[in-house]
């Protein structure tokens, strides 16, 4: 499909190259935009375990063309099962299918997923700058200088910080705003060789420390559980990771229990606390803009994080299409994100206080089963 053209703006420079910072620049090079995407990291890589795949999320790696090598690559699947946490089946989540010969819900490994974003950047020939960062911008009303890490400089038409959740752009460009805040929870995952049997997606509730399983891969999955957060002065070494995550499961039954009997020092194993934020508007700054993370950081509760990094992308995209007034694109991409986004992460972090509670698994679902389905609805 030929996408318009964009005619606000001829260059681009993406600061950040993960998931947001590539479908940003993907989505503006369709449109005919010269971009320069840097990353900090010198070899482009990815760590983490897998990731789940929501419908929303999937309608939104389609409108990138990417759901083939989704689909082809990791696991797709049609429900969520959910359980008590000693493995009696209490529900299945309601997760209806967006549109006709969309999968309803799935898993990819995150190394996977990023492959698949990189081959398209590099198929659209997007200048690749790595082991760079933005030390300083210089933010004009025709253009926006940029001083990077290295000393060389370049000007953009638009600079789009898409740098985590600690971006540096987001502290260079926009002082109103602040880092995101600790919601009190952090979060174990684990990736490891599918459980025997395992065909969905499963949640285990009504335990202090809930946990979930994804399928990402016909022969992977990983399970993630959550924990009130204790600082600590020094992070887990890996036999210390492991030797608590096993003990944490030992009241699990189903397959989050064949998870702690079959797991080994050799699985990747992480743990992170966890942080959310909503960043006041404006999110954009005369020619620069910041989308993912660094402008509305959430929480893995909705497994939505990823998709609304994607879909912010996509939107600042179309809207710079819609219009040659740049300042008039920028506010309707802001406008149509900033209520969309809020949801996600308000109910994530409603979802983690219950859990913090101990509160009634029921709920739990009602909450997700709720807000899944208005994220069905078109951004």
């Amino acid at each position: 499909m030929i996408k318009k053209r964009i005619g606000s703006i001829a260059t681009a420079l993406v600061v950040g190259g993960g998931i947001g910072g590539m479908a940003t620049a993907i989505s503006l090079a369709e449109r005919g935009v010269d971009v320069e995407l840097i990353d900090i990291d010198p070899d482009w890589r990815v760590y983490g375990a897998g990731i789940t795949i929501t419908g929303p999320t999937l309608r939104a790696y389609k409108q990138l063309g990417m759901i083939d090598a989704i689909k082809a690559e990791g696991a797709i699947t049609s429900t969520t099962r959910l359980f008590h946490y000693d493995g009696t089946h209490m529900l299945d989540l309601d997760e209806p299918a967006i549109e006709e010969g969309l999968p309803a819900t799935g898993g990819i490994m995150r190394p996977v997923l990023h492959r698949i974003m990189q081959a398209r950047v590099r198929e659209l020939d997007i200048a690749i700058r790595l082991g760079l960062s933005v030390s300083a911008l210089d933010v004009l009303e025709n253009g926006t200088g940029v001083t990077f890490s290295d000393g060389s400089t370049g000007s953009y038409d638009l600079v789009i910080g898409a740098d985590s959740v600690f971006s540096s752009i987001r502290s260079l460009a926009f002082p109103h705003m602040g880092p995101a805040m600790p919601t009190g929870q952090g979060c174990w995952r684990i990736s490891i060789r599918k459980p025997p049997g395992l065909e969905t997606g499963e949640f285990f509730l009504g335990h202090a420390n809930p946990c979930g399983i994804t399928a990402c891969a016909p022969d992977k999955v990983y399970m993630w559980m959550l924990t009130p957060h204790v600082e600590r002065e020094s992070h887990m070494n890996d036999d210390e990771l492991f030797v608590t995550l096993k003990g944490l499961l030992a009241d699990f039954g189903g397959s989050a229990g064949w998870i702690r009997d079959n797991m080994s020092p050799e699985d990747w194993i992480n743990y992170r606390p966890l942080a959310a934020a909503l960043q006041p508007k404006n999110w954009f700054n005369k020619r620069v803009v910041l989308v993912g993370d660094a402008v509305h950081a959430t929480t893995p509760h909705l497994a939505s994080g990823a998709g609304m990094a994607v879909e912010s992308g996509i939107v600042l995209a179309e809207e710079l299409a819609r219009t040659d007034d740049l300042g008039e694109a920028l506010f309707a991409y802001q406008e149509r994100r900033f209520d969309r986004c809020r949801d996600v992460i308000e109910t994530s972090v409603a979802v983690g206080q219950l859990q913090l509670q101990h509160g009634d698994p029921k709920i739990h679902a009602e909450l997700l089963g709720a807000a899944l389905h208005r994220l069905n609805a078109p951004f």
